[in-house]
């Protein structure tokens, strides 16, 4: 036997139609895009940090790290 009669030919695979996706999957995924772009409207609003620690806000999540030692308060 021929060994590509063995192996699956990756172009055919690649060639499957997408999922379609339920509306309340698409209403679901543009809901999200809607409150990724919010987020990063409002991110882009707040004053620059001069000389800050960098990184995600530590009130939020609750613990300071710098240079890999972390308190918590």
């Amino acid at each position: 036997m021929d060994e590509a009669e063995h192996k699956p030919n990756a172009p055919e695979a690649a060639a499957t139609p997408p999922r379609q996706l339920s509306p309340e999957a698409q209403r679901a995924l543009a809901e999200a895009a809607e409150r990724r772009r919010q987020a990063t409207e409002q991110t882009s609003q707040l004053p620059k940090e001069i000389n800050g620690r960098g990184g995600l806000d530590p009130v939020r999540y609750g613990d300071w790290e710098i240079k890999g030692i972390i308190s918590d308060f």
